[in-house]
C-alpha cells in the first residue's frame, strides 16, 4: 500500500535459505524496495530485524521484520542520504553528502540526529562545522566508563567526509549531546569512511588529494582521539582512494581500494592483522570493469566485497575470491549475529539479505 507519506512493500515470496550440515552454502536473497535510479549508499540495523536505509532522493525507510516490509518514515528533498548510524531503535544519525558534488543536492547541513526512530531529524551543530561539507561514513560504538562508582555505557559517534573533500570528522564522546570538529585538511584530500575502537584509537579511509589524478589511497591512524594522525597505508598508484572498512575482530580488518585510472585492471583490497597499524594488498580480480565499493566480513575469514559488476566472496581471509550474486554496486554490507548464525544485509542498486 502506497500513500503520500508512507510506503509499505510486502514480499510475497521471500525464501531465506538456512544453512544445514551437508547442504549448499547460504545465498543472498533480494528484498523488496522502492525502485531507485542508482546506487543506494547505506543501511543500518540495531537488531537482525530492525533497521533503516536511505537514498539520494532524501528518502528514509524503516523495517521491523528483517526487510520483508519497508515503511517510508521521512523524506526531505535536496538531502542526499549518504551514511546512517544508530545507537538503538530510537537514537540515530544521518549523514548528508552535501552540496557542490552531486547534482540536485541543496541541503548544506552535513549531519542530523533523531530521537524517535527516524520520524523526525534535527541538524547537528558544532563549533567550526562550516568546514564539514558532507558526510560519507558514520561509526557508532558503545564505550564503558566509570561514573560515581558505577559502570555506564556511553555512545561515541564519529561522522566523517567527504568524497571530493574537504576532509573532516564530526565527533561526539557524550552520546551526541555535544560535538567537536577534527580538521583533516592537512593530512588528506577526502575521507570516505571512519572506524573507532574506543574514544582514542581510530582509523579513516581516505585519499591523499581531492584531485583524483593525483590521489593515492590512504589510511590514517590516531591513538589520541584525533589530535594527531599517522599514515598506516598509502598506495603507490594514482587515481585511487580507500573506500570502506570492515573489522570482524579488533586485530583483523579489511578495506576496499578504488582505482579510476583508464586502462587499469588490477583490483585490490587491503588487510591488517595488527589492528590497523600496518596493511598489505590482496588481489581481488584483474578486470577493468570492476570497481570496489562496500566490504563486510562475518568473521576473520568469511566476507564479501561489492563492485560495479557483481559481488565477490572469500572463505579464506582474502587469499581467494569467487564471484557471488548479491546485487550491483553494493556500497554497504552490515553483518549481525542472529541466534547461532549471522544475518547480513547488502545495499547498492538493490537490497539483498543472507542468513547463514
Amino acid at each position: 500500500m502506497i500513500s503520500r507519506r508512507h510506503m509499505m512493500v510486502a514480499s510475497t515470496a521471500l525464501a531465506l535459505q538456512q544453512p544445514v550440515l551437508g547442504s549448499t552454502l547460504p545465498t543472498w536473497q533480494r528484498l523488496p524496495t522502492e525502485p531507485y535510479r542508482g546506487k543506494q549508499d547505506d543501511i543500518a540495523f540495531v537488531s537482525p530485524d530492525t533497521g533503516w536505509y536511505g537514498n539520494g532522493d532524501g528518502k528514509l525507510y524503516r523495517t521491523t521484520d528483517g526487510g520483508q516490509r519497508w515503511e517510508k518514515v521521512w523524506e526531505q528533498r535536496g538531502t542526499f542520504i549518504r551514511a546512517l548510524g544508530f545507537v538503538d531503535a530510537l537514537h540515530g544519525y544521518l549523514g548528508n553528502v552535501g552540496t557542490e558534488y552531486y547534482p540536485g543536492v541543496t541541503d548544506t547541513r552535513p549531519l542530523y540526529r533523531t530521537l524517535d526512530g527516524g520520524v523526525s531529524w534535527t541538524p547537528v551543530s558544532a563549533p567550526g562545522i562550516e568546514i564539514v561539507k558532507g558526510i560519507c561514513g558514520i561509526d557508532v560504538l558503545q564505550e564503558t566508563r566509570i561514573f560515581q562508582g558505577q559502570t555506564r555505557s556511553v555512545p561515541v559517534i564519529h561522522a566523517a567526509g567527504r568524497v571530493g573533500g574537504p576532509a573532516a570528522i564530526l565527533r561526539s564522546v557524550d552520546g551526541g549531546e555535544t560535538w567537536s570538529v577534527i580538521d583533516l585538511r592537512g593530512q588528506a584530500g577526502m575521507v570516505l569512511d571512519v572506524k573507532f575502537f574506543d574514544s582514542r584509537n581510530g582509523l579513516v579511509c581516505a585519499a591523499t588529494s581531492s584531485d583524483l589524478p593525483q590521489s593515492r589511497a590512504l589510511i590514517l591512524r590516531t591513538a589520541d582521539g584525533g589530535a594527531t594522525w599517522t599514515r598506516a597505508y598509502q598506495s603507490e598508484r594514482p587515481f585511487e582512494n580507500c573506500w570502506k572498512f570492515s573489522f570482524p575482530s579488533r586485530q583483523v580488518g579489511y578495506a576496499t581500494v578504488q582505482n579510476y585510472e583508464e586502462g587499469a585492471t588490477r583490483r585490490v583490497v587491503v588487510k591488517t592483522t595488527d589492528g590497523g597499524a600496518s596493511w598489505r594488498e590482496l588481489p581481488l580480480v584483474d578486470d577493468a570493469r570492476v570497481r570496489q565499493f562496500g566490504i563486510g566480513f562475518a568473521d576473520e575469514n568469511w566476507g564479501w566485497v561489492g563492485t560495479t559488476t557483481t559481488g565477490f566472496e572469500t572463505r579464506d581471509g582474502g587469499a581467494n575470491w569467487t564471484p557471488v550474486a548479491m546485487g550491483q554496486a553494493v556500497n554497504k554490507i552490515r553483518v549481525l549475529r542472529s541466534g547461532s548464525g549471522i544475518r547480513a544485509y547488502a545495499i547498492g542498486v538493490q537490497l539483498h539479505r543472507l542468513d547463514g
